[in-house]
């Protein structure tokens, strides 16, 4: 019996010191917080109650001053000052390339980690809109006034050529209907759309406004043109036309008939 007992003991050491032996050869892996901390790299293979052990890197609020305006942007201890720059872009506008995000007196990349740099709840980082952008977009403002006030004058001469093409309308129905027009009339209508010539060919034609702009303009030139040509053509047909001759009544005049009656005086 003694001898069953020390078998059962020595089969038992043996399965232990199998399984220690078994734990201690498996490999070790190392992560690199961002912190600059080495520590144990998790296994994926934790279980419930492990994973909620783990605990969240926890949110910073920081204060973001841009000049006068004061922000509040709520983001992880984790994250970098380019994601920071994100946030940032939401609430101000500014896109990420045109910030620059100084903490401490000294600007920070945007691979530069929160907590690394010292970031901590309620820090204060100053924002400060970067020159070369800040001077791109006033450029850009700039382009964007002159081709609007382009897109003004165009729309300016469009809507004189659309009433001044419905006259021209009007008179070549009145001449199709065999009625004679005034040679004034048509004078004054092709001197009038040969101004709005004049307006369209002194708007700047420059890169900047666009193929849009440049193809409207185009059109206008071409419909002032064809209305001239139709102006033309249509005061050689005008002057084909003979007045008619204005009939004026005749009246008939009567003598005056002697009186029949005579009349006598009493005194």
């Amino acid at each position: 019996m003694m001898k069953s007992r020390l078998n059962k003991f020595r089969s038992r050491r043996s399965e232990e010191a199998a399984e220690t032996t078994t734990f201690s050869a498996a490999p070790v892996e190392w992560e690199m917080r961002p912190g600059g901390m080495l520590v144990q790299k998790r296994s994926d293979n934790c279980g419930p109650a492990a994973a909620a052990a783990a605990v969240a890197p926890p949110n910073l609020r920081i204060r973001v001053a841009h000049g006068a305006a004061r922000y509040q942007i709520q983001v992880n201890s984790q994250s970098t000052f380019g994601e920071l720059k994100k946030l940032v872009a939401a609430e101000t506008g500014l896109q990420p390339g045109e910030q620059r995000l100084i903490f401490r007196g000294k600007e920070r990349e945007n691979g530069d980690y929160l907590d690394t740099c010292g970031v901590k709840d309620r820090s204060k980082v100053n924002l400060i809109e970067d020159p070369q952008s800040k001077e791109r977009r006033l450029v850009e403002m700039r382009r964007n006034e002159k081709i609007q006030a382009v897109h003004q004058l165009i729309e300016g001469v469009t809507t004189e050529v659309d009433r001044l093409a419905e006259q021209v309308c009007v008179i070549e129905k009145s001449i199709a209907n065999g009625n004679k027009v005034a040679e004034l009339q048509i004078t004054t209508l092709t001197e009038m759309l040969m101004g709005q010539a004049v307006k369209l060919e002194n708007i700047p034609a420059a890169a900047f406004v666009g193929d849009a702009c440049a193809a409207t303009k185009s059109l206008q030139g071409k419909r002032i043109q064809k209305c001239v040509e139709t102006l033309d053509t249509l005061k050689v047909s005008n002057a084909k036309h003979k007045v008619p001759p204005v009939v004026t009544p005749e009246w008939e005049t009567f003598d005056p008939s002697p009186s029949a009656n005579r009349w006598e005086l009493f005194d």
